[in-house]
């Protein structure tokens, strides 16, 4: 492995002139410096970034804090923050909560002391908390907002989100044009801001349509979550049900194919985010499309502007309702 010695010892000068021309070149002179950067060339030698970091109080890694990394809505923003991160020269650093509200503090403590800064996915916590978490460090939220407390000077801190009133909005339009008068809600954890944002955005655009709505009660954002909500569809005499996430409404499909209920003749499913399973299902599921890598790759550019010093927006993403097989007309008798 090339090092910093042999570097120095190639270019004909001090350990300490090979870290001035690399990491800061506007102090070294114009023939030193070509002298320096040609030997490293020429040696393949690469610069430790982390240790620099040490060394001028910047580390060139950001940390990502997400619920669970399992959930496939979380591994796609995953992937989209490590590409746009690295590109732009950072490591990144991802820790999950596994759902735990009570582990997100000690995790962004842990995360912060190890970076320049912090992504921090959907957090669970409530606001109080989460604002003393976040307190002296630069972050930004993805899929989650955090108004600033009243009468604080402390700013607002800058979010990245998807438009769930209009997503909402959108199915329940599609239901009610298939003559569905009476939905089922299969809403997610009580601590989920996204959750709750959801459920409040189907009971407003209810009223525009004149539809019943009929809530099962919260359920756990995974697949056994919405196979346990199933049964709750089936008994509550709704026509279709919506569910918090994707995962969610795969339960549900699965559990309506194993009590004999054909979906969509006589139940319809819709789902929220579009995950890469949504297609992979028969009938496939329709579903809230989220545009999950540009939530990542805009979550990193948002933290990055904080890091360079600047105050950028926040930001709310569209979303688009994509029509799949787990949708269609309300059975005979049944339709509004």
């Amino acid at each position: 492995m090339v090092t910093v010695h042999d570097v120095a010892r190639a270019a004909g000068v001090s350990i300490s002139t090979v870290s001035r021309a690399l990491s800061s070149p506007e102090r070294v002179a114009a023939e030193t410096r070509e002298r320096v950067t040609r030997a490293a060339a020429e040696l393949g030698y690469r610069p430790n970034q982390a240790a620099s970091g040490l060394r001028i109080g910047r580390t060139h890694a950001v940390g990502l804090l997400v619920p669970d990394l399992e959930n496939p809505y979380f591994a796609s923003v995953t992937k989209a923050v490590q590409a746009r991160a690295r590109a732009e020269g950072y490591e990144v650093f991802v820790a999950d909560t596994d759902e735990d509200a009570d582990v997100e503090a000690e995790l962004i403590a842990a995360l912060a002391s190890r970076t320049d800064g912090l992504v921090v996915g959907s957090p669970r916590s409530g606001e109080a908390e989460l604002r003393a978490a976040l307190s002296g460090v630069t972050a930004v939220l993805a899929n989650r907002e955090l108004p600033a407390e009243p009468g604080s000077d402390v700013p607002q801190v800058p979010s990245v989100c998807v438009d769930d009133a209009d997503g909402t909005a959108q199915v329940l339009g599609h239901l009610h044009a298939l003559g569905h008068r009476t939905i089922a809600i299969a809403a997610g954890p009580a601590s989920s801001w996204s959750g709750r944002r959801r459920v409040a955005g189907l009971i407003a655009a209810a009223g525009r349509w004149d539809l019943e709505l009929v809530e099962l009660g919260t359920f756990q954002p995974y697949f056994a979550g919405g196979v346990q909500a199933a049964d709750h569809a089936v008994a509550s005499g709704a026509t279709a049900v919506v569910a918090f996430n994707d995962l969610m409404a795969l339960g549900i499909l699965d559990r309506l194919r194993h009590r004999g209920v054909d979906v969509p003749a006589q139940m319809t499913v819709v789902g929220f985010d579009d995950v890469s399973l949504a297609t992979l299902v028969s009938p496939a599921l329709t579903t809230v499309r989220a545009p999950l890598a540009r939530l990542g790759r805009r979550a990193v550019d948002l933290l990055l502007a904080r890091l360079r010093g600047d105050a950028p927006a926040s930001t709310q993403l569209p979303v688009e309702l994509t029509i799949r097989g787990s949708s269609g007309p309300a059975p005979a008798g049944k339709a509004g």
